[in-house]
């Protein structure tokens, strides 16, 4: 079978073949997949601090009923909690460094709050051994863990993406076909209240 130009219909679809073949091979798909994984990247960043709000309540609540002196203290957690999560960021005001930054020192501001709300439950044997306390303390300790490794996955997946954009082939794809793609902002700690996770061990 020929075509109007003269070459066989299987030699140009064997041609087509090929060139998709090259260009995946090249890394013209490289950029939309770290892009993706960036974004998945951060829902676990979001998943992590979302579980650490959902625990705040009972948290609250336990302390309060051996530590109701401590109430400035129990407001500025749920005070930072509601900011915290009154601040969103998702895959389309990811690359907004304004939005991020404002995620950032939101849940920075709530670090520091539960900081000093473990800090206080030290003064109180009662609530230390309170089996509920314990068991909040320990979901704690575990979802600040898993906070660090969200946090280090999605560095070094925007640390891929971005690399990928600026150096060659990807420099290259990035000029012809996602110029739309901006570099990204990576999510670093803004304050000295994220440098350290919450205490929670007695």
């Amino acid at each position: 079978m020929q075509t109007r130009a003269g070459y066989p219909f299987g030699a140009r679809l064997t041609a087509l073949v090929l060139l998709a073949t090259l260009l995946s091979g090249c890394g013209i798909n490289n950029i939309p997949t770290y892009d993706e994984q960036v974004k998945a990247a951060w829902a676990q960043v979001e998943n992590q601090y979302q579980r650490r709000a959902d625990l705040i309540p009972n948290l609250v609540e336990t302390v309060k009923g051996y530590a109701k002196q401590e109430q400035d203290t129990l407001v500025a957690v749920i005070e930072a909690r509601a900011k915290a999560t009154s601040i969103q960021v998702d895959a389309s005001t990811l690359d907004d460094p304004q939005k991020l930054k404002q995620f950032q020192q939101a849940q920075d501001q709530l670090s520091g709050a539960l900081s000093r709300l473990m800090v206080v439950s030290e003064r109180y044997p009662d609530l230390k051994s309170n089996q509920n306390f314990l068991a909040l303390q320990s979901q704690l300790e575990g979802t600040e863990n898993r906070i660090a490794v969200a946090r280090r996955d999605f560095i070094a997946s925007v640390e891929r993406y971005n690399t990928e954009i600026r150096t060659f082939p990807g420099r290259i794809w990035h000029s012809l076909m996602y110029s739309s793609m901006p570099v990204r902002t990576n999510f670093e700690a803004t304050a000295p209240a994220a440098e350290k996770a919450p205490e929670v061990k007695f």
